[in-house]
């Protein structure tokens, strides 16, 4: 029997979707942020690890699929980091960011997890600058959050109609910039130290803080966008909702029907963000340090930008 379309031959270590194409990129996400690999058992986990290394030594015993291969590789990906080949506690995965990440008063501190979880870690980072981090990145998150919401509060040349009107638009500046300290925080060892950069085949030319600074910079993008579907999509689509007859003869239906809207939209907002770039990202060797550039024939090289 045929294998469907859907499966192309397996390829170890590369995605199952095109990676050029945003569209590719979106796909290959929501395998990753899929919240069934949350519930993947430790017994399955080692089965899905050792179907790759067997594949890669030649030693697959006889039947098995693409498919098989491609949810083998899935099922790695989203659990354990790439570049410490450690399980990720699960509520920090890129899967578990919608369960364990919608409630807002978690929100902030469990972004600051993710973010740390998630990081490029090519290079070893201890526990005090992970604490620091945390703190600075919930502080300052907050922080941004409540200050903009009192600044609008007190601001007298406002009219209430006016006030009301920039209310409903403060809480993207107040999400996006919290988001991006989050991220820069929690990150921040890596624009000192620089993280590794690779060739063609796979080996590491050298740790580069430019390159750094571009996976902050795409990460701290990705984190901008994150919130514009969750602040925009509920509103219009609950606007609709509440002319019809069901929610109008049931008014307590409101809130559940609203707070599934939001959680639908959250869900959506994650793979639309991430995909903006390849987790995997390209850079021209002429950019980078010049030890770097010396040190490898690559026209370009590779990096883990995290997610």
């Amino acid at each position: 029997m045929a294998e469907p379309a859907d499966y192309p031959p397996f390829q170890l270590g590369k995605p199952r979707f095109e990676q050029t194409s945003f569209y590719g990129r979106f796909r290959h996400f929501l395998d990753i942020i899929d919240p069934r690999t949350l519930f993947v058992s430790e017994s399955r986990l080692k089965e899905a690890v050792q179907l790759l290394e067997d594949y890669k030594h030649g030693t697959l015993p006889p039947g098995v699929t693409n498919k098989e291969l491609w949810g083998a590789q899935k099922i790695k990906q989203a659990i354990i980091h790439p570049d410490t080949n450690e399980t990720i506690f699960m509520p920090f995965r890129m899967s578990g960011y919608i369960p364990f990440g919608t409630p807002i008063w978690l929100n902030q501190s469990h972004n600051a997890c993710v973010n740390y979880a998630n990081r490029n870690a090519s290079k070893p980072s201890p526990t005090s600058k992970f604490i620091q981090g945390y703190l600075g990145a919930v502080i300052s998150a907050v922080s941004i959050a409540v200050g903009l919401n009192v600044l609008i509060q007190r601001a007298n040349k406002f009219t209430p109609a006016t006030r009301l009107l920039i209310q409903r638009f403060v809480p993207f500046p107040a999400v996006a910039s919290a988001n991006i300290c989050n991220v820069v925080l929690m990150r921040h060892t890596e624009l000192e130290e620089g993280i590794d950069v690779l060739d063609n085949n796979g080996n590491i030319v050298g740790s580069s803080r430019v390159a750094a600074k571009h996976a902050l910079l795409e990460t701290a993008l990705t984190r901008v966008v994150l919130p514009m579907p969750i602040l925009v999509l509920p509103p219009i689509i609950m606007s609709v909702l509440e002319k019809t007859s069901l929610l109008r003869s049931r008014p307590r239906m409101i809130l559940p029907v609203q707070s599934l809207v939001c959680l639908a939209a959250f869900g959506l907002a994650l793979p639309l963000a991430i995909s903006l770039f390849p987790q995997m990202s390209e850079i021209e060797t002429s950019q980078l340090e010049p030890e770097i550039a010396m040190a490898t024939s690559s026209k370009t090289v590779v990096y883990n930008k995290g997610l």
